[in-house]
């Protein structure tokens, strides 16, 4: 029985994502269910970017390797994200991660972010996957008057701090590049990032395994994990994998019974997505909304925002605390109002696609790459929303280092991962916390 924080349909593995993602990438590559017994040097658990990067890695240092998935290939975290790859990871202030690491750690921390940009950017030339790439930067609006000042002083820590040509726009400014809502408020424009299709970026990945020699298997949930004197036994329901090493990616849809190594660590969060039917150039124009640049707010229960190829819009936000199929119609409710509230030339366009996901948050709010038990098992977890970039290079750092190479980790996320303190009451802690900020969206803290 899988054990979960939310209600089991979220990991039932058959469910359909009914997402455009889903409907637009087209067929992937065969991941078939893992049959009888393979050995291998390592095993992946997870075949999102993260396990996919992590086995690309292996490859190429001649480390024979195997990945299983519990569902089909692209169906969790990395197929069904909002496709942002960006700074992130982490949902702590920089100013937190200074005070706590020094500067010196935090500019390491920082260059690590935007170099998992410049990884995803690298392996999609490699490979010549097609991910309709979107436009360089990302804007942060101000969702009340209270946040520009958060943003202003934001701008100046990454100008002064990470020497990064971070730039306030004010409401001319947003106009002028077709990026005005309805809030009609200044943002933050950083320069790192674009925007892509995430389950076409994985296909892709997986293709590019695949061709390395890596046997890629869906369907084939960890049902038991042993230990047979120094190597690891994982049992799926058609086979089984032994392994010397063991690397687990499996990010928010990590299972509470996967391994007491990893209980209680993590706090699986929904995050929500609606994507509109395609807006017409004319409604685009009246809203003053033309821009494929990706954007999201100043919010802590922030939306993410971006218009698609075609012309529709993604829109996206955190919250909601139950995951049972009958909590959807009343997020999905929600999205569509405040999407109207964000939108209002765009109120009556229709919504085609509807879906939900879990993020990975941590105690510390920060990722981490570690091992546990003897050394052998590999981790990369906490992403806290933001995980395409970040999983992607850290990922193949995760390889590598099962590859026994060198890698250089900036302290913020090699330090081991925590348990949440009673961990039994994660779910009230996360009531607790949308509630207060709530509060502190609607009054701008």
């Amino acid at each position: 029985m899988v054990r979960s924080l939310h209600h089991p349909s979220i990991h039932d593995y058959g469910r359909t994502v009914p997402s455009w993602w889903a409907a637009s990438a087209g067929k992937g590559p065969d991941a078939p269910p893992l049959k009888g017994t393979v050995q291998a040097e390592v095993a992946v658990i997870g075949a999102g970017v993260t396990g996919l990067n992590a086995a690309l890695a292996l490859a190429r240092a001649g480390v024979s390797a195997v990945v299983v998935d519990a569902a089909p290939l692209g169906w969790g975290a990395s197929g069904r994200n909002g496709g942002f790859c960006c700074l992130g990871s982490s949902k702590r202030s920089w100013q937190q991660i200074i005070r706590q690491f020094g500067l010196a750690e935090a500019r390491r921390f920082f260059n690590l972010q935007a170099a998992a940009i410049d990884h995803v950017r690298d392996v999609i030339a490699e490979h010549a996957i097609a991910c309709d790439k979107g436009p360089p930067g990302e804007l942060i609006f101000a969702h009340h008057r209270h946040a520009r000042a958060r943003l202003e002083a934001e701008a100046e820590m990454m100008r002064d701090v990470f020497r990064v040509d971070a730039l306030m726009m004010s409401r001319a400014d947003l106009r002028e590049f077709g990026l005005v809502t309805g809030e009609n408020r200044p943002g933050l424009m950083v320069p790192h990032g674009f925007p892509l299709h995430p389950l076409k970026y994985l296909h892709g990945l997986a293709r590019a395994v695949l061709a390395a020699g890596v046997p890629v298997h869906g369907e084939s949930p960890v049902t038991a994990w042993t230990r047979e004197g120094a190597r690891h036994r994982l049992v799926t329901p058609g086979g089984e994998v032994l392994a010397d090493r063991v690397a687990v990616a499996t990010a928010g849809f990590t299972r509470e019974d996967l391994s007491p190594a990893f209980a209680g660590r993590l706090l699986p969060v929904l995050s929500n997505i609606i994507v509109t039917k395609p807006i017409d150039r004319a409604a685009r124009i009246a809203q003053g909304f033309t821009s494929r640049t990706m954007c999201a707010d100043s919010r802590r229960l922030l939306h993410y925002f971006r218009l698609l190829p075609d012309g529709r819009l993604l829109f996206g936000a955190r919250g909601g605390i139950s995951a049972a199929p009958g909590a959807e119609p009343a997020m999905k409710a929600r999205l569509e109002g405040d999407l109207a509230r964000m939108f209002p030339a765009f109120a009556g366009v229709g919504v085609d696609y509807f879906w939900r996901g879990l993020t990975d948050i941590t105690f510390d709010r920060l990722p981490h790459l570690g091992t546990v038990e003897d050394g052998s098992v590999h981790y990369l977890l906490g992403f806290h929303g933001n995980g395409l970039a970040m999983g992607s290079l850290g990922g193949a750092m995760m390889g590598a280092r099962l590859a026994g190479l060198p890698v250089d980790l900036p302290a913020a996320i090699s330090r081991p991962l925590p348990r949440f303190p009673l961990s039994a009451l994660r779910q009230t802690y996360l009531r607790a916390a949308y509630a207060a900020y709530g509060l502190g969206d609607r009054l701008g803290r």
